[in-house]
């Protein structure tokens, strides 16, 4: 059986997060560990947006019992011009588990080792940025020190 239709994408920016600090939790009955990241800035910057985050956006991120992470993020952004943005998203990161503790110590790692995925939604009362509200998104990440950075892409 071969695809009806074509998946295809256009880049819509970096989305850059920056870590201000977290609240680690233990084992939990959902996983190996939850912690919760919370940000102040960062940054969706694109050919058609242009916005930064702003205090109030978290993470509650789970490590499953299998080792597999999964981020599950809010966050709130003001746009360059005037209205709001608010983005949720949901994903996984896995990798080697030498790998996932090289990430866990803050190093630096090559991303080509690493999957890290994303599913974006959209929420805006910006009339300019009005098509976000129905547009899903793939986020392509990599994982830095204090960073989350994704490429990401609106599915067409």
């Amino acid at each position: 059986m071969s695809p009806t239709q074509a998946l295809n994408t256009s880049f819509l920016g970096e989305l850059k997060i920056d870590i201000m600090g977290s609240h680690i939790f233990g084992a939990t009955p959902m996983g190996q560990f939850r912690r919760v990241d919370y940000f102040e800035s960062g940054h969706l910057q694109g050919p058609r947006i242009d916005a930064r985050i702003v205090t109030g956006s978290a993470d509650a991120l789970l490590r499953r019992f299998d080792g597999v992470v999964q981020p599950d993020v809010r966050l709130t952004l003001e746009i360059n011009g005037g209205g709001h943005l608010f983005i949720q998203y949901r994903g996984y990161r896995h990798a080697t588990p030498e790998v996932m503790e090289q990430i866990a110590q803050g190093e630096t790692v090559d991303m080509a080792d690493v999957y890290l995925r994303t599913a974006l939604f959209f929420e805006t009362d910006s009339k300019d940025h009005d098509w976000m509200n129905r547009t899903v998104a793939i986020g392509v990440g990599r994982r830095e020190p204090a960073a989350a950075i994704y490429d990401v892409y609106e599915v067409l």
